[in-house]
Order: C-alpha cells, then structure tokens, then sequence
C-alpha cells in the first residue's frame, strides 16, 4: 500500500491507501450479522460523527463474510450507500473545479456533481480490498463557526499516516467535503488537476474525460464480477 498518484489519460487519480481512508470515513453501517437498517446521520461534536463513522466502518471492512467473493455486491453496497449519507459531494464537486463552477449553468452544475460522485464511487469501490488491517485514533479536532477539521492518525503495522477530515455542518449533522491524507487534500488534488486541464483545453473536454474514465471503471468492474461469478 503506498500513496502514489496514477494517470489515466490525463486524469490522475489517488492511490489505494487514499481511496480506502475514503472508504472508512463514509461509511456508518453494522456488520453482516446486524439486522439492515437504514443509515443514521451523526450528531454531536466532529470527532464523535468521524468516531462513530470510522469504528462502523472498519467493522464492515474487518467482517470476514463480507470478504468473501460472493459477498462483494453486498460490501460494496453498504459502503456506496453510506458514502452518499456521509459526504457532500455537491461541495466536494464545487470546491474541485474552483472558479469554473461560477460559470456554469444549474444543468451543467448537476450534470459535474454527478459525474465527479461517480468517479469517486468508482475508484473507491475498486479499491476497497487494499485495505489491510489498519486502525484509526482520533487525536483533536478546530472549530471555526459551522466548519471543523478532525485531526486523526492511522496506525498500520509498519506505517503511521497522519489524516485530516474537513467538515461542514448541516442542520443537525456533520458532512465531510474534504479528506487530507499526508498533508495531500482530495479536493486539491482534483481542483489541480481538473484547472490544468481547463488551462489548456476546455471543460468541455474535461466533461469527455470524466465520462471517459467512468466508462473504463465500469467496463473495469463488470469484468471483475464476471470473473468472480465464474465457476
């Protein structure tokens, strides 16, 4: 597990250690042998919200059951679900293309939000088995009006990775719009990336390109399922 960054036509996208701490602050679900219920938002301070989310969340990924091939649909519906209560995408696609998103029309506005969520979706979902064990202590949180940064570090059994969750609230519940992993923000990442490509070409293309790495991931996941449905 490391922290690279990869490029896929032009696109770059984070690594598995990334994409799994996604996976374990969106998710807020019992394990396989809890009655389903649904999801519940989180009240309280910001660290009790991310508390709450990533100790349901390592349940999920440490359940031996859902592990198995069989159960993959399952896992990762339980995680798609959760991720849709616990992050904002709206902000995070906002906050991504930066000074664009002013421009844009409430169509083109939807149609951004929704192709970002589903490359988010995509990749995290792909990369849910690069998760090895790992554990999470909360070490202090800032508050500045309706915004608050959670400052936690996760503990492998040979690394130790600061992580930073950046959050809104919401009426009565705290939204993520926001992951720092090593000193390197989700939303920059993106936000770099995505102003480069406007730089030198248009937002139209950029819209081709998301629309294009999501149909890779798709055809990329429909492969794996029928492998592992295969006898």
């Amino acid at each position: 597990m490391g922290f690279p960054l990869r490029t896929l036509r032009g696109l770059k996208t984070l690594g598995p250690l990334s994409l799994w701490l996604m996976c374990a602050t969106s998710i807020l679900w019992g394990t396989s042998c809890i009655p389903e219920s649904h999801p519940l938002p989180a009240t309280g301070t910001p660290t009790e919200a991310m508390r709450t989310t990533v100790s349901q969340a390592l349940e999920v990924l440490q359940d031996q059951e859902l592990k198995k091939p069989e159960h993959t649909d399952e896992r990762v519906t339980r995680l798609k679900q959760i991720a849709d209560v616990r992050f904002d995408y709206g902000e995070m696609a906002k906050r991504s293309l930066g000074g664009q998103w002013d421009k844009l029309a409430e169509r083109e506005r939807q149609q951004f939000v929704d192709l970002f969520t589903e490359l988010l979706t995509a990749t995290y979902m792909e990369k849910i088995h690069a998760y090895s064990g790992e554990e999470v202590t909360f070490l202090n949180e800032r508050l500045e009006g309706n915004h608050a940064e959670v400052t936690s570090i996760m503990v492998g059994k040979k690394t130790e990775i600061p992580m930073d969750y950046r959050l809104m609230k919401k009426g009565d519940d705290w939204k993520a719009y926001d992951v720092v992993v090593d000193g390197i923000s989700l939303v920059q990442n993106y936000r770099g990336q995505f102003a480069a490509i406007l730089r030198s070409s248009s937002y139209e293309h950029l819209v081709h390109i998301l629309h294009e790495k999501n149909a890779q991931y798709n055809v990329k996941t429909k492969s794996a399922e029928e492998r592992t449905s295969s006898p």
